[in-house]
C-alpha cells in the first residue's frame, strides 16, 4: 500500500532528493567515496556549497549585497543569533504561535521587546493586523508559517526598519520580495533538506551595528568571512538542500510551486468545507496556510476523531495527527508533497464520511 506522508516535520522529500543523497551516500560521483565520508574542505564538497548557495540567489531572486549560509543549530538557534547581532535597545516582534513565542522569548535576553500584536487570545487561529511597529525599534520579526495552527502571512511587510523573518516552513513555497528583508532564516526539515542545516539570508551592510561584543559562533560575520565552513557544516543535508534545489527549478522555481501548492491547498480547504463531518481551524481564507492545513471534527461528530485517525492511517495517510496543543487533524501540504497524495486523502475523507453522515 502506497503512503502518503503528511508530517509536519521532518516531513516528505522530493523523489529526486531522496534518489540523488541515497546515491551519493553510496558513492559521490565516482570518487569512491561516500557523500558522509568526503571533507567539507574539498574540492567536491565546495563544488556542493557553491552551487546550492547560487541555486538559492537564482530561485529567490535575491539581490546584490546579500549572502546565503548554511549553518547547523536550526532555527532555534537563529532565535538567539538575531538578538545578538541586531538588538541594541529594543526590537518588535509579531506573535503568532509557539516558535514566535520561542523567539520572544530569546530576545528578551538582550532587553526591552515590544510584542506589537498577538494572535493568542484565539489560541492563534489569526493572523493580526491593523498593528503599529514602533520606530524606534531596532529590527522587526515575524514567522510566517505556523505548523501548529495552521495560518500564514502571505505578504512581506512595509516596514522603516530591518525586517526579519523565520520562514522554515514556508521558503521556497511562494515568491518572496527578499529586497525587503535584513534576514531570513528557517530550519531545512520542512521544504528544503533532511533536518541539521539551516538557511540564512542576511543582507551583510546590516551587520556590524551593535555596541556589544558577539560570540564568535553568533556573529554573521564570522560565517560569512568563512562562507559557512568556520566549523564543520552539515555535509550531507547541504547536498540534499542542492538536490531539492535543483528540483525546484525543474518545477519550474517558485513561481510554478506556489502555482501547484495554491491548487492543493483550494483542493484540500473546499473538501473540508463541502464535507459534513469537518470543519477547518482557520475561519478566515486570507489568514490560512497553503503549507499546514488544520481542521477538527464538527461538534456533532467529535466522538469519531480517534476513529476516523484510524481509518485514514490504515488507508495509508501518515501524520495528519493534529498537533497536541489544537488537536483535530493536520495535513501538511509542504512542496514535495503531489497533488495526488492530497486526492488520496480526500477520498479517505469522502468514504469516511459515506460510512458515517
Amino acid at each position: 500500500m502506497k503512503k502518503h506522508n503528511f508530517y509536519a516535520g521532518p516531513s516528505i522529500m522530493p523523489q529526486y532528493t531522496v534518489d540523488k543523497t541515497a546515491e551519493a551516500i553510496k558513492e559521490l560521483d565516482n570518487t569512491g567515496l561516500s557523500v558522509m565520508e568526503i571533507s567539507h574542505r574539498s574540492k567536491e564538497f565546495d563544488q556542493i556549497i557553491k552551487e546550492a548557495q547560487q541555486l538559492f540567489k537564482d530561485l529567490l531572486d535575491i539581490p546584490d549585497g546579500y549572502h546565503v549560509l548554511l549553518l547547523g543549530g536550526g532555527a532555534s538557534t537563529q532565535f538567539l543569533m538575531v538578538p545578538y547581532n541586531f538588538f541594541n535597545k529594543k526590537a518588535a516582534y509579531l506573535n503568532t504561535g509557539n516558535w514566535a513565542k520561542k523567539a520572544i522569548k530569546e530576545a528578551k535576553f538582550f532587553g526591552d521587546v515590544d510584542v506589537v500584536a498577538s494572535s493568542e487570545d484565539k489560541n492563534f487561529t489569526y493572523i493580526p493586523r491593523d498593528y503599529k511597529v514602533p520606530g524606534d525599534a531596532d529590527y522587526f520579526h515575524i514567522t510566517s508559517n505556523n505548523t501548529i495552527y495552521g495560518t500564514e502571512l502571505k505578504e512581506d511587510p512595509d516596514v522603516n526598519m530591518p525586517l526579519i523573518a523565520d520562514m522554515s516552513s514556508d521558503i521556497l513555497s511562494r515568491p518572496v520580495d527578499v529586497s525587503k528583508y535584513d534576514l531570513i532564516y528557517g530550519g531545512a526539515q520542512k521544504n528544503l533538506a533532511p533536518a541539521g542545516v539551516t538557511f540564512v539570508i542576511v543582507k551583510e551592510e546590516a551587520l556590524g551595528k551593535v555596541d556589544r561584543p558577539i560570540p564568535t559562533m553568533m556573529d554573521y560575520q564570522t560565517h560569512i568571512k568563512k562562507e559557512s565552513l568556520f566549523n564543520t557544516p552539515p555535509v550531507v543535508p547541504i547536498y540534499s538542500a542542492l538536490q531539492t534545489l535543483k528540483w525546484v527549478k525543474q518545477q519550474g522555481g517558485v513561481e510554478g510551486m506556489n502555482k501547484i501548492n495554491n491548487e492543493k491547498a483550494r483542493m484540500m480547504y473546499e473538501e473540508i468545507e463541502r464535507n459534513k463531518l469537518f470543519t477547518p481551524n482557520i475561519e478566515h481564507e486570507q489568514d490560512r496556510s497553503i503549507m499546514n492545513v488544520t481542521f477538527v471534527m464538527n461538534d456533532d461528530y467529535k466522538d469519531l476523531e480517534k476513529e476516523f485517525l484510524d481509518f485514514a492511517t490504515e488507508r495509508g495517510m501518515i501524520g495528519i495527527k493534529g498537533h497536541r496543543s489544537v488537536g483535530g487533524f493536520r495535513a501538511s501540504l509542504y512542496n514535495a508533497l503531489p497533488k495526488e497524495s492530497v486526492q488520496a486523502l480526500i477520498d479517505v475523507m469522502q468514504e469516511f464520511e459515506n460510512k458515517k453522515a
